[in-house]
């Protein structure tokens, strides 16, 4: 078994590691591509990572050493065929990552992985676009095709944005403590969401970590005084067939506005869900105040797709697999 090096600069299938909330931006060689050839010791379909860790043969006799290889959550990992069941010990694969920046960590995001079966799976599909219009904006609708092509602007930062971002290390993320990022980035994560209209309030499920949020819709304001929470207060109102939701009362994040930035109590987001011509995708537009840490708001819109036919997977995170991206 051996290890094939490989570079790769621009490639629909070598996908850069997405910002997620996790350490794969940072620690991950997203333009070197490596090839290894291994057998598995273990397989852990776990949230919100899984892992795979395979023996690989060292060149001209040199022991063989272990390489822990990072997936997406089982959510994502499933759209790309991947199961509980997909990889066994003892099976003979070649697996196609970016290695860790530290050249003697083995450890790799995992791109695409095959079997000597013939089996082969990659971390995720393109997504799904259904032509089944949607009556409203009740519904499950999928954000992972979106997310491929999320536009985003960033706001410039103040200084104190500005030196929480230079300062900010991996180890400080609240996901290594099984907490979801917040909105905006909860909006366009690439899971799916499910939308029930149900009078004065409206309910937003998403798969990632399972995120319920409520939006009040009886012309409420948001509470003076009121406990912050990670996903913070929300509350809308119909602009003819649109949606617009503000949302206050964030708890205080090393990492919520985006990655590395932090955010706090002027924290303000507001979204706005508009259905498309073809009521089969749902546009979703958002802007970021946050004065304490940006000069400026960011702004951004993603696009969600109807998939009427599709189920919300469960997302339950464990603690200790959580904790494993803060390695170096």
């Amino acid at each position: 078994m051996k290890i094939i090096y490989a570079t790769a600069l621009t490639s629909t299938f070598l996908l850069s590691p997405p910002v997620l909330g996790h350490h794969s931006s940072s620690i991950y060689d997203a333009e070197s591509v490596l090839t290894l050839q291994g057998t598995v010791l273990r397989y852990e379909w776990k949230n919100p990572h899984v892992y795979i860790y395979i023996e690989v043969e060292g060149e001209a006799g040199a022991q063989s050493v272990e390489w822990e290889l990072e997936g997406g959550s089982t959510p994502l990992m499933a759209r790309g065929g991947w199961a509980p069941t997909t990889v066994t010990s003892g099976d003979v694969v070649s697996a196609r990552v970016n290695p860790n920046k530290n050249p003697v960590t083995r450890n790799a995001w995992l791109l695409a992985l095959s079997k000597e079966d013939g089996t082969s799976v990659t971390r995720w599909t393109t997504g799904v676009t259904s032509d089944v219009p949607a009556n409203e904006i009740s519904g499950v609708w999928d954000g992972l095709k979106g997310f491929q092509e999320l536009s985003f602007v960033r706001g410039e930062l103040t200084e104190r944005g500005a030196a929480g971002q230079a300062n900010y290390d991996e180890s400080q993320n609240p996901v290594k403590d099984c907490i979801a990022a917040p909105v905006p980035m909860l909006t366009y994560m690439p899971y799916r969401s499910e939308i029930e209209v149900r009078g004065d309030e409206i309910l937003i499920k998403s798969e990632y970590f399972s995120v319920e949020r409520i939006i009040y819709m009886d012309g409420r304001g948001h509470p003076e005084g009121a406990e912050r929470t990670n996903q913070g207060h929300s509350i809308g109102h119909w602009d003819g067939d649109s949606l617009v939701v503000s949302t206050t009362l964030f708890t205080d994040s090393p990492t919520g506005n985006r990655s590395g930035v932090p955010s706090g109590a002027q924290k303000h987001v507001t979204e706005k869900f508009t259905l498309s011509e073809s009521r089969t995708q749902l546009k979703v537009e958002f802007s970021v105040e946050d004065p304490e840490f940006m000069a400026e708001p960011s702004t951004g819109e993603v696009v969600l797709d109807h998939v009427p036919d599709r189920e919300m997977a469960p997302f339950e995170c464990e603690l200790e697999i959580a904790r494993r991206y803060t390695l170096e």
